[in-house]
């Protein structure tokens, strides 16, 4: 099957070479020329026989919006989009609304698998309309892992990226778990190799993932993450899991205090703990200690 690839960074270009490994034909195009197959969108688009594909792996927001208008212009009817990047799921319906004025097709991926799916696979969670989907179905088996599992056509367009949210979601709280236990047992006297606590739960636990052996292979490479700051940036989709959580009124207690733990990891001198530290003083007579001058 022919598809074009907008978007060839550490996943579109893996992506690119997995598909290439499977049999497809695949023409690329990044604003790098180092890395692009041709020089321009428009020449990608030229390259492919109708009715296209083209599958967009930009970053979610503006520059997913300016992918589309782009291909709005040059697709024509029959042809099909799909969002691979970590879009909102409200983008994706305000996207298919505008590309089926054109008589363009759409559907939203949902990827993961970071730089480990070129060997391993990717696990695909997709949206669409039944028949865009189904076009598509020999882009998604040759991306997904072998096997049965890894792909699912989650429901409507939107679905797929509601999906890959909310296992963001899961991960933001399954991490901060990991990140609790490792610092409660580097503080324990008693403890004296944390690292090979970490191996021995690789097997035979309940709590053994994938997420458990990246923590190892990390400590394998730093065994006290000394060389690390305490510092954790956040994706748009562990806030919008939140945000959806509100709108529906589910409580999600352990997702939303991961996220805060993010928020807390970038003040190296918490406003909080400084009101914490004041009450405890005037009420109880706490010692407090002084802000450090620089």
């Amino acid at each position: 099957m022919q598809i074009g690839l907008v978007g060839l960074g550490k996943m579109g270009g893996n992506m690119r070479e997995r598909l290439r490994n499977a049999g497809h034909t695949v023409i690329g195009y990044d604003t790098n020329p180092d890395l692009s197959d041709v020089a321009h969108l428009s020449d990608l688009v030229d390259g492919l026989d109708g009715p296209r594909a083209v599958w967009v792996m930009v970053p979610a927001g503006t520059v997913t919006q300016n992918v589309i208008d782009q291909l709005a212009s040059l697709l024509k009817p029959g042809d099909v989009v799909v969002d691979g990047g970590n879009s909102r799921w409200t983008d994706d319906e305000k996207h298919a609304r505008e590309l089926g004025a054109r008589g363009i097709g759409f559907v939203d991926a949902g990827v993961s698998g970071g730089v480990w799916g070129l060997k391993n696979g990717y696990a695909l969670m997709v949206g669409g309309d039944e028949e865009h989907v189904e076009r598509l179905k020999p882009i998604f088996d040759a991306l997904k892992p072998h096997g049965p599992y890894g792909y699912v056509h989650a429901g409507r367009v939107g679905a797929g990226h509601f999906a890959k949210m909310v296992h963001n979601g899961i991960e933001y709280a399954m991490m901060q778990a990991y990140a609790e236990g490792w610092e409660l047992l580097e503080k324990a006297d008693s403890v004296d190799n944390v690292r090979e606590v970490f191996r021995s739960w690789q097997e035979g636990t309940v709590i053994r993932s994938w997420l458990l052996d990246l923590a190892v292979h990390a400590l394998d490479e730093d065994e006290h993450l000394e060389g690390l700051r305490g510092y954790a940036e956040d994706s748009g989709e562990g806030r919008w899991t939140v945000e959806a959580a509100i709108d529906h009124a589910v409580p999600l207690p352990a997702i939303t205090a991961s996220l805060f733990s993010r928020f807390a990891s970038r003040q190296e001198d918490s406003p909080q703990m400084k009101m914490i530290a004041a009450l405890r003083n005037q009420f109880g007579g706490h010692a407090v200690e002084s802000a450090k001058k620089h």
